[in-house]
């Protein structure tokens, strides 16, 4: 079993502001993704196991409601020219 990666998932919300968490719940990008278009399309929640947010220094479970998200960037870097958008 691959270990991983650690990924920059930014949600855009529908008043304009931006949430950040770091997700070490899937194997890449494409497989994150993949994952939170199939909860948008099922509109269900995107639960993540390994999350952080903010500067928390452990992971955690996290639930992410995505009805009031307009737009989704997943990158290995938190950069504003990196990253899939969905």
């Amino acid at each position: 079993m691959s270990e991983n990666v650690v990924l920059i998932i930014r949600f855009h919300l529908v008043g304009g502001e931006d949430v950040s968490v770091t997700s070490g719940d899937f194997d890449g990008e494409p497989e994150a993704v993949t994952a939170i278009a199939r909860a948008v399309d099922e509109r269900r929640s995107l639960v993540l196991m390994r999350a952080r947010y903010d500067s928390e220094a452990e992971p955690h479970g996290v639930v992410v409601n995505l009805a009031n998200v307009v737009s989704v960037r997943v990158s290995k870097t938190d950069s504003a020219e990196a990253g899939q958008y969905l």
